[in-house]
């Protein structure tokens, strides 16, 4: 959890990530930042998030994200 953080810290730093729950909603995160996010969770984990998966919904917070990496394989536990 700790590296999704600093790469939510590298594309809007100083925001409060941790106690948000909906990252797009509470205006931490616009579509631009989505695809952002979506490129360097790709090349940080080594994975590709399909487009059909690229929805507000699987980046709404830490737990969303979370649950879209577990589902490409990486293992999140620190």
């Amino acid at each position: 959890m700790q590296k999704i953080l600093e790469i939510l810290q590298t594309i809007r730093p100083g925001e409060d990530y941790a106690s948000s729950q909906d990252y797009v909603s509470d205006g931490l995160l616009d579509s631009f930042d989505l695809v952002t996010l979506v490129t360097e969770l790709d090349r940080t984990f080594s994975i590709s998030i399909d487009g059909v998966d690229i929805v507000p919904e699987n980046f709404q917070n830490l737990a969303a994200i979370r649950k879209l990496l577990e589902k490409h394989g990486v293992n999140c536990e620190s």
